[in-house]
């Protein structure tokens, strides 16, 4: 039977933490419920399989993002033109035979709601495809009556999200194509050139032939290359492999992430995602009414970044003993100063969500403009490589042959 590990608020505000073993989700929201408690996370941590989702393997059970966000758009949409909540889904489920795991995922949707949940508990059972934002947002605006205005929010919030993510893949195409190069002309002329410039030089020097230091280097290792090509495979898989088993536990992924935020260059850009993450989520979720410990807490899973997750979980335990969010974010070093004057700004006017639309905006053009100055750092970067590379066989091949042209003269 699978682990549940959920967090939930009680009825004073309070946040409470457990774990339940019961069958499936929908279970564990009722449990809660009649205990008083509101959830606002809950994860699966175990659950036995019977054999491998090749589906999900290749993510052919998976929700595309531009998929969720025309959803999101269309059902805001029928939702203001007064269409109960009930008829735009099923209506949303017939059409949207393009992704077939969509259209399962709002069948189960429509059946919960049917059997008596509330919309976000019954997208709460799907947490692959409506993550804890999503729920979040989709409480607070079925509490509040502005369910409508939510769904325009949230297709906006996932909108800007998508669109930082192709600009990333974007500007970063080009270097990784170079590299990529790059790495097939080294292996190229390693397995078949150098062999072949060495055979030649044997030949036209004899077997004794005394060669240059560097060209004599250069075929070593390509004869190395060519006789134990299954061993550097085989180091090379078996390394990247345990750097990904290792990233993918708790205390890899918080190294991993620490690492790069201590790597010159890269850690502007990634303290500015995270930070635009931050600041776009949270003021989300306060503009739809979630609570300010709520909303640091889904933020703080949300952020993308180990490191800043662990500096919100402290800051949402600081808050919880009185202090002010903007004193808790201006003496932690990992968020800039303008963070915390705009998030003090955002306190004294009562408009903290508008404050923090302006930060992440700020900070995702940011993030555009230092992903450009990246992208043209790198390009001639690579280039300078590929051309020591090619220099440098030239220099290998050279060499010997001026040598051999001094001793026929």
């Amino acid at each position: 039977m699978p682990i549940f590990t959920y967090v939930a608020v009680d009825d004073k505000g309070k946040t409470v933490n457990g774990t339940v073993d019961l069958s499936e989700r929908a279970v564990v929201i009722e449990t809660l419920t009649k205990q008083g408690l509101r959830p606002v996370s809950i994860k699966e941590s175990k659950k036995k399989t019977t054999g491998t989702d090749y589906k999900n393997l290749f993510g052919a059970n998976k929700v595309k993002s531009d998929q969720l966000v025309m959803f999101t758009r269309q059902l805001s949409a029928m939702v203001g033109a007064g269409v109960p909540i009930l008829r735009a889904l099923t209506a949303l489920s017939d059409h949207v035979a393009d992704s077939p795991a969509l259209r399962k995922i709002l069948i189960g949707v429509i059946h919960s709601v049917e059997g008596g949940s509330t919309f976000g508990d019954a997208l709460a059972k799907y947490p692959n495809t409506f993550n804890d934002i999503y729920v979040n947002m989709v409480r607070a605006g079925e509490a509040a009556g502005i369910l409508e205005d939510i769904l325009k929010r949230l297709a906006a919030q996932q909108e800007k999200s998508m669109s930082m993510r192709k600009k990333i893949k974007s500007a970063m195409a080009y270097p990784v194509v170079l590299l990529f190069i790059t790495v097939a002309a080294f292996f190229g002329l390693m397995l078949f050139i150098i062999p072949q410039i060495g055979k030649i030089m044997t030949d036209l020097g004899g077997a004794d032939a005394k060669l240059p230091a560097l060209t004599q280097i250069m075929i070593d290792a390509s004869s190395f290359m060519v006789n134990y090509w299954y061993i550097i495979i085989a180091v090379i898989v078996a390394i990247s492999f345990g750097l990904i088993t290792y990233i993918k536990t708790e205390k890899g992924r918080y190294q991993f992430h620490y690492t790069l935020l201590k790597t010159p260059i890269i850690k502007k850009i990634i303290m500015k995602i995270a930070v635009a993450h931050f600041a776009r989520t949270f003021s989300a979720l306060i503009e739809a009414g979630v609570a300010v410990l709520e909303a640091l807490d889904v933020t703080s899973r949300a952020v993308g970044n180990a490191v800043f997750e662990k500096a919100l979980v402290e800051t949402e335990e600081k808050v919880k003993n009185g202090k002010t969010l903007s004193s808790v974010i201006a003496a932690n070093p990992l968020f800039p100063p303008i963070v915390s004057q705009m998030l003090l700004v955002g306190e004294e006017t009562g408009q903290t969500d508008k404050v923090f639309v302006k930060v992440a905006d700020f900070y995702e053009e940011e993030v555009d403009d230092a992903i450009a100055g990246i992208s043209s750092i790198i390009e001639p970067a690579m280039i300078v490589v590929m051309g020591s590379m090619v220099g440098l066989i030239a220099a290998a091949v050279m060499l010997p042959i001026a040598g051999l042209s001094q001793n026929i003269k």
